[in-house]
């Protein structure tokens, strides 16, 4: 039985799921929010952190762009730390530790707050396709929705299975049903699904850890924001802990690496490179007597400690006795146990990059889904997705980011262009004009879509464009006042001096805080290397610029290679820039194919 319409359906209320919910409700639009468990809204399935290497850089872009993610950290944060301070500002990366309590119940409240969202606990059992177009979604009771649009958000969820040693159940993540039907559903409109496999290390309980024998990490004091509309923080912060493993800890792993369901043969699904198991570090890096291990607390009113660096699927008793092995653990007692679960997913080359799928119209898959990791690549296409359902109801150009703009241009450039083998995760080595995407300028790159949306308030983003307007007439005013012969831009950009050594002397303002200071030295002192980098994105605009018709029929191509006309016609690139970025096509058949389309052949 049909019951109601809505302009969108989002299923999964997890990290992307709220802000693609969040972003077209506040828009105007009627917003449908299924999700299996209405009491996990957002939940932290894995580490309670936010942020991190290139992470943090998408969280700032989330931000910038409207959406919730930084908001509700500055909220919640227990501890909050720059990363990469020693390196250049390129790879600075803030990284907060999350009441991860908190956080959900924040997210709650964003949701209940907004009365466009109906949010609904129920399990997505089907699409409802007619025409090559999506139109609803029928819950596993039988009751159907219908809507304009349907993003698909269901992260570990579709046919999940949970592994711990020789026991293997259904689930979503730990303690939570998986979503069953929905695949079938998918692959019956031609969809293909592939096996990835996630893990999570054991929680160990807070008063059975011996902390004296760790090593304590502080965070940065003062702390600071993700959010540009954060003030201040003003929460209580809490200290994280580093121990090791050693080898005694290997040799009680390796002994029992055939009870583990990942070397038994008992995980098919491919699992991610850069957050291995602990039993996939052992056999890999056997030159290595020790891995870190990071302790952090789940909350300020919690007792679970999230053991960073464990991750596993091995038996109870082996994950007892590895555990017990590491300095500070020894009488550590186990509030949960680590386990893998494998899930479906769908390779994100079926995608354009707006995230509508290519084979069926007005479905859009965000999250892990798209065989990604992370809550913050989740929300970045989450929110991406709702910009595009929002200029689709409103019979507007899609919105697409592109990598010289954004981490999250280049996350789902990297996805729907290059496709993936394993969970994938950004860094930031994968952005090519990373200087340009810095953290601390992502207002300044992004706000005006955010504002353009009508999620940032005109008052924001005028207090955004004053901030850089004075930072602007501050280098201009550094250029035109000597000192000793030189410009004051010219002392700025040696090694040894900063802004404010000038101001000690009375040569600059005390009107900046320390975060235009860092965007004033930054533009002075890496002058030279962003002037690079804007030539080189000028280049990329040419090449990106120089489309390719939607009915280009590349089987008709001629002397380039089988391999390459084989991934152009599955990726079907929009520009020349796309199709250099596909993997097995060479710069001989972009030459060729830029020939074709220079003599209008078709």
């Amino acid at each position: 039985m049909t019951t109601q319409k809505f302009d969108s359906i989002i299923v999964g209320a997890g990290h992307a799921g709220v802000e693609a919910a969040l972003a077209i409700a506040r828009t105007g639009y009627q917003v449908l929010l299924l999700g299996l468990d209405i009491s996990t809204v957002a939940k932290m399935s894995c580490n309670p952190a936010i942020g991190g290497l290139a992470k943090g850089h998408i969280v700032r872009e989330i931000d910038a762009l409207g959406g919730e993610m930084g908001l509700a950290i500055d909220q919640t944060g227990i501890q909050f730390r720059m990363l990469n301070r020693s390196k250049g500002p390129a790879v600075w990366a803030p990284r907060a530790q999350a009441d991860k309590q908190e956080y959900s119940e924040y997210m709650r409240r964003a949701i209940d707050a907004e009365s466009n969202i109906c949010l609904k606990e129920g399990q997505a059992a089907a699409i409802l396709v007619k025409d090559g177009k999506c139109y609803g979604v029928r819950i596993q009771e039988g009751e159907e929705f219908l809507s304009k649009t349907v993003i698909l958000c269901t992260g570990t969820f579709l046919q999940g299975l949970i592994h711990i040693g020789e026991v293997n159940y259904p689930g979503g993540r730990g303690g939570e049903d998986p979503a069953i039907g929905l695949s079938d559903s998918l692959r019956e409109a031609g969809i293909e699904l592939v096996r990835f496999k996630t893990g999570t290390p054991p929680r160990l309980h807070v008063k059975s850890i011996d902390w004296n024998l760790l090593e304590e990490q502080k965070g940065d004091d003062p702390p600071l924001p993700f959010s540009y509309r954060t003030k201040k923080i003003n929460r209580p912060q809490r200290s994280c802990f580093l121990t090791y493993t050693n080898k005694q800890t290997h040799e009680i792993i390796r002994k029992n690496l055939h009870r583990s369901p990942l070397y038994a043969g008992v995980i098919v699904g491919t699992g991610p490179r850069y957050c291995p198991s602990i039993e996939d570090k052992i056999v890999k890096f056997a030159d290595k007597d020790r891995h870190q291990i990071y302790l952090e607390p789940e909350g300020l009113h919690n007792d679970e400690i999230y053991a960073n660096g464990l991750p596993t699927s091995l038996p109870k008793d082996v994950q007892e006795d590895l555990v017990h092995s590491i300095r500070g653990l020894e009488r550590a007692e186990f509030i949960r146990y680590g386990y893998a679960i494998e899930y479906d997913c769908a390779p994100p080359t079926q995608l354009h990059h707006t995230l509508e799928t290519k084979k069926i119209e007005n479905l859009f898959f965000a999250g892990q889904i798209n065989c990604t990791s992370g809550y913050e690549e989740a929300a970045g296409q989450g929110l991406v997705a709702a910009f595009n359902v929002i200029r689709k109801l409103k019979g507007q150009s899609p919105f697409i980011l592109d990598r010289s703009e954004a981490y999250i241009g280049v996350l789902i450039d990297d996805l729907v262009t290059r496709g993936t083998n394993e969970p994938y995760r950004m860094f930031t080595s994968r952005a090519e004009f990373r200087l340009i995407l810095r953290q601390d300028n992502a207002d300044e790159r992004l706000i005006q879509y955010g504002h353009q949306f009508g999620l940032i308030t005109k008052d924001q983003f005028d207090v955004s464009c004053e901030k850089y307007n004075k930072i602007r007439l501050e280098i201009e005013r550094l250029r035109s006042v000597r000192k000793n012969g030189k410009t004051l831009e010219e002392h700025i950009r040696r090694p040894d001096q900063n802004y404010k050594a000038l101001y000690d002397n009375a040569l600059c303002s005390c009107i900046f805080n320390d975060d235009e200071i860092h965007s004033i030295e930054t533009k002075i002192k890496y002058e030279g290397y962003i002037s690079r980098q804007n030539t080189e994105i000028g280049k990329f605009k040419k090449l990106e610029s120089k489309q390719i018709p939607d009915e280009f029929d590349y089987k008709k191509l001629k002397g380039i290679s089988i391999e390459a006309i084989e991934k152009l016609d599955k990726i079907r690139p929009k520009s020349i820039g796309q199709a250099s970025r596909i993997p097995g096509v060479s710069s001989c058949d972009l030459s060729v194919l830029a020939i074709h389309l220079r003599q209008g052949y078709l």
